[in-house]
């Protein structure tokens, strides 16, 4: 689905490319390392932090009222790529080890650190995903610790729902983008307080 949603993106917008690869890449090493800690770690002393870094990102989304409304990219020199391959690096090892939020994480420091708008922040975001759900797969596939009867028809829809959400987000643009992101980082926000408190 990721995948799919990638490649709709890639041909229909400029998507900045050199931090983005800066960011898959590290992201894909350190997904596999965050899947090999799953086994390691307990999951759930990261359930409070990232519903407190949702509600962080949230209410900074909704006081920012121009937040990734404007694409205003910065120039991309070396302190950009250092920011690309750290946040690609953390980012990854959370998907890889917890996972949920991933891509909102994403979409919010594309916007905060390299001036996209919700839209191109949201295609990038896309290309990291897909190296951190790639390298999680290849840790989670030989270990045997894919249910592939679930899988494949999940995938199967996965990326009908990715072709049918990228082609409607290419159509709203960044003002759509901007709402379906704060209604899912509040039912983000909703469903990890149940799983934490509940």
């Amino acid at each position: 689905g990721t995948g799919a949603a990638t490649w709709r993106y890639a041909r229909s917008i400029r998507i900045p490319w050199r931090p983005v690869l800066y960011a898959a890449g590290t992201a894909f090493v350190c997904s596999f390392l965050g899947a090999t800690a799953v086994s390691l770690l307990p999951r759930d002393a990261v359930r409070p932090l990232v519903l407190v870094l949702l509600v962080v990102l949230l209410i900074y989304t909704l006081v920012k009222k121009d937040f990734g409304a404007l694409h205003v990219p910065r120039n991309i020199g070396r302190r950009e790529l250092a920011i690309a391959l750290l946040m690609g690096g953390a980012i990854g090892f959370y998907d890889g080890f917890f996972g949920p939020g991933t891509g909102s994480f994403l979409i919010f420091l594309f916007i905060r650190f390299f001036g996209l708008d919700f839209l191109r922040a949201s295609a990038a975001s896309k290309v990291v995903n897909l190296a951190t759900n790639l390298a999680a797969l290849s840790f989670f596939l030989p270990t045997g610790n894919v249910l592939l009867h679930f899988a494949i028809p999940m995938a199967a829809a996965n990326v009908l729902g990715a072709v049918t959400g990228t082609r409607l987000a290419l159509r709203g643009g960044t003002p759509l983008i901007r709402k379906l992101f704060v209604l899912l980082v509040v039912v983000l926000i909703a469903k990890m307080a149940w799983d934490t408190f509940g």
